[in-house]
């Protein structure tokens, strides 16, 4: 890299997960949205510590002339971002006590802490609660000295509890009559909160699962007097470490590593920090933790499950949700196939309707002209309307090829069954390929051209995956097109998929190891040339994360040219702005109600705008070692409503956050009178507008036909 320096990839994303937990200061926000935040903040440090922590402590053991091959000291990196974390923890820990419970309680919705003082009724709740409910889910473990277990599952809270037998009372204080024992926190059959009796019209009581357990141990340990009691959970590694993906049956090897997952190596061990030294070392020793796993937490772990936290003033306190839209020329049209022969259309999720999506699919199943469809899968829904399309479209005797790729992280097991599921229905499913990931979103169908032998291609690409779920809160683009250079590439993609053939030409899509990282630095070395003949460069990139070495020294080349960068990354971004080779770069990222996840590619060009949507974003992994495909955007009106949303995101004042030379997301100030922009918003009222004004058309058209046919009507009855 020379003289020109990159941010840590991870310390960056630990940057955007702070973002995500400023999130809870906004004034702007309801109540149960803020929350939320404190729930996605968790969730994502917990994935956090699972993959990318894991990794670095595997690093920690490797040879000294392995180690001399890293570009970093793994140390070192741990070290910060075990100071970034205990920095977070404590802002977390402000703003849910300090702010959050302050704030419910305000509304009257008392969620219960250790400090409170339990009614009556409440103690009779609690009691019954425990009895009926916990009790049958409850296995204690009493842990003896020197015997070293691992029984800890992933993710899961327990409690560690300090005991003393209760003929030694008199002698508490002797610390090697204390005992210890082990609880897991039945989360997975009963809710993390629990909704106490009301005590009049105007308050409402909430209750975590763990104090309801906490208050009743003294009944599980009858012959014991219970000291206290700490919350404890272990994060493994979630890698599945396949010791060869090239030889036999991969996904059977899969299957067998997904139940080691559980008991993985550990990644972090989180646990109160009020529990006492004695206790720690006892626990640290029994479960064979070393002092590097030791992370220090609060009272209450997993709070990813404040997703769940009941609202009993819904919807009040939340945000009104914004209906997903009509396409404003797809609404008239009952065949989407009849559409797309007309034009392509692009898709904005989740402002736009999936349904179209879905549409598409279903249409595809049912259609007696339609012979063949191929579709990649990478994350479905759980209830996947996609798979369903899928098997009705193989029962009607169609063609289907689905590639799954079973190295989901997190979703394998799920991908695994709707495998088996799609192949039991006659579906030809083409399993993960050793060494690498099929990442790309595409979804296409063959037809017979009416009077003719040759076959008629439609397609979907798209920036998310094919999940109806996901398409709900991620902000994604989808591209429906017939285009014949483009279906022409996709149906070699899938070629490529099933055979490996790398003599496959790629000149439209853009593909890794084929032509994906040529083309992108063929378009800087165009604008860095525009730039120093003095006409204007310009380069617009929206993705995930940027973070490929040779990539970002190519955007550095251009920025030292004179040529103009906007960046909007959302996670991790390893340039450092404001240096004198990043002087013409600008990054901003922008947190919202839904997750910004499309990836879009503009290259100025002279005014004539390269454009591109893709599923890569600039890692070294869907950049060599995936499968993406990034669609070239040919239609200009949809090239232009594409650079318009990106404009609204760049003048966005009000979510956006510049990145600067400390990793710090800046506020942009608004001057006084300056309007407020919240680019998301705006991108939704840009797209309403369109299909009302689309809808007044059909309307105006439709009425006008009426009042013509009413005319006809009367011009007939007046003729004698």
């Amino acid at each position: 890299m020379g003289q020109n320096e990159l941010f840590n990839r991870d310390v960056s994303w630990l940057s955007f997960n702070l973002r995500v937990l400023e999130e809870v200061e906004s004034e702007d926000l309801p109540l149960y949205e803020k929350i939320k935040y404190l729930a996605i903040y968790t969730s994502n440090l917990d994935e956090f510590y699972r993959v990318r922590v894991a990794s670095y402590r595997s690093l920690l053991d490797l040879t000294p002339e392995s180690r001399a091959k890293l570009s970093y000291v793994p140390e070192k990196i741990l070290a910060e971002i075990t100071e970034e974390v205990k920095s977070q923890h404590k802002k977390f820990t402000e703003l849910f006590y300090g702010h959050i419970l302050k704030e419910l309680r305000k509304k009257n919705i008392i969620l219960h802490m250790p400090s409170d003082k339990l009614h009556k009724e409440h103690v009779e709740f609690i009691d019954s609660y425990f009895f009926q409910e916990i009790l049958p889910h409850i296995q204690p473990t009493l842990l003896s000295k020197g015997d070293i277990i691992s029984f800890l599952e992933d993710n899961v809270i327990y409690l560690a509890i300090r005991l003393f037998k209760k003929r030694q009372l008199d002698k508490l204080h002797n610390h090697s009559k204390v005992k210890h024992a082990v609880i897991k926190i039945p989360t997975h059959h009963l809710p993390r909160f629990i909704e106490m009796p009301r005590l009049d019209d105007t308050h409402y009581y909430i209750i975590f699962l763990d104090d309801i357990i906490r208050y009743n141990l003294h009944k599980i340990f009858p012959g014991y007097f219970v000291d206290a009691a700490y919350s404890m959970k272990i994060s493994r590694d979630a890698e599945l470490n396949i010791e060869d993906e090239f030889r036999g049956n991969l996904l059977e090897k899969i299957r067998r590593s997904l139940s080691k997952r559980k008991t993985g190596d550990p990644a972090r061990f989180l646990y109160d920090q009020t529990i006492p030294k004695d206790s720690l070392k006892f626990i640290r020793q029994a479960f064979n933790l070393s002092k590097e796993d030791l992370v220090p937490g609060g009272r209450y772990l997993n709070l990813h499950d404040l997703h769940n936290l009941p609202n009993p003033l819904s919807p009040d306190m939340e945000v009104i949700p914004w209906n997903p839209l009509p396409h404003p020329q797809l609404m008239n049209y009952d065949s989407i196939f009849e559409a797309m022969r007309h034009r392509d259309y692009m898709l904005h999720f989740p402002y736009q309707s999936f349904d179209y999506v879905l549409r598409f699919l279903n249409e595809a199943a049912i259609d007696s002209k339609v012979e063949e469809i191929k579709v990649t899968q990478y994350r479905v829904a759980s209830n996947s309307a996609v798979v369903n399309a899928l098997i009705s479209a193989a029962r009607n005797g169609k063609k289907v090829t689905v590639f799954v790729e079973a190295k989901a992280r997190f979703d394998e097991e799920l991908n695994i069954y709707f495998a088996d599921l799609m192949a039991k229905a006659g579906i030809k499913i083409i399993p993960s390929i050793p060494n690498i990931k099929v990442h790309s979103k595409v979804a296409l169908v063959l037809r017979k051209s009416s009077g003719k032998a040759s076959r008629k291609g439609f397609a979907f690409v798209s920036t998310g995956n094919l999940n109806e779920k996901t398409a709900k809160i991620y902000a994604d683009d989808g591209l429906f097109t017939a285009r014949q250079e483009i279906i022409d590439e996709l149906k070699q993609l899938f070629i490529y998929l099933e055979t490996l053939n790398k003599e496959i030409v790629f000149n439209h899509l853009l593909v890794p190891n084929f032509n994906m990282r040529t083309t992108f630095k063929n378009h800087i070395d165009a604008e860095i040339q525009h730039a120093k003949e003095g006409k204007k460069g310009y380069i617009l990139l929206k993705m995930n994360s940027l973070e490929e070495e040779r990539m970002i020294e190519k955007l550095y080349e251009a920025s030292i040219a004179g040529v103009k960068i906007d960046l909007i990354i959302r996670g991790i971004c390893r340039v450092i702005p404001n240096q004198e080779y990043s002087k013409n770069i600008k990054v901003i990222r922008i947190v919202d109600r839904y997750l910004e996840h499309s990836r879009v590619f503009v290259f100025y060009n002279l005014g004539k705008y390269h454009t591109y949507i893709s599923s890569a974003d600039w890692m070294k992994r869907n950049l060599y070692r995936r499968i993406e495909a990034s669609v070239p955007i040919y239609d200009k009106n949809i090239k232009k409503e594409l650079l318009d949303t990106l404009k609204i995101q760049l003048n966005d004042n009000v979510k956006a956050r510049v990145l600067n030379e400390n990793l710090e997301n800046i506020v942009i100030e608004r001057t006084p009178g300056q309007r407020r922009i919240r680019a998301q918003e705006k991108t939704y009222m840009l797209l309403k507008a369109k299909y009302e004004r689309a809808k007044e058309m059909k309307e105006a058209e439709k009425n006008n036909h009426s009042n013509h046919s009413t005319e006809n009507s009367d011009k007939k009855e007046e003729k004698p």
